[in-house]
């Protein structure tokens, strides 16, 4: 690259008392580019959206239910305090949701 670098109409600037200029490269510095690349598309739009929604959910569980430390011992108990605490956040949704208009019937 010896010859580009002295082609170059920069290089009085930027490499004044050296012959080339050396740029150091990270060792993943191609897989960052890669992810760099993916976060640019609509899927990862998408996705990030739909992570939100469930990350907002275990947020609130962990911060408003109290479920940040299980108090039950054992998979089992573990299974059955998460169980319980989604129950109670499924049914906050459900009350949260207006009832559909009653159709009258004629008899």
């Amino acid at each position: 690259m010896k010859e580009v670098c002295q082609a170059c109409p920069s290089k009085a600037k930027c490499c004044p008392n050296a012959d080339v200029r050396k740029i150091t490269r990270e060792e993943h510095e191609d897989a960052r580019q890669v992810a760099r690349d993916i976060s640019k598309t609509d899927q990862y739009v998408i996705s990030m959206r739909l992570r939100k929604k469930v990350e907002m959910l275990f947020a609130h569980l962990k911060r408003i239910l109290g479920l940040g430390r299980l108090r039950l011992r054992g998979p089992s108990g573990a299974n059955d305090e998460f169980l319980l605490a989604a129950t109670a956040q499924n049914l906050r949704k459900l009350a949260k949701i207006p009832p559909a208009p009653q159709q009258t019937r004629n008899a």
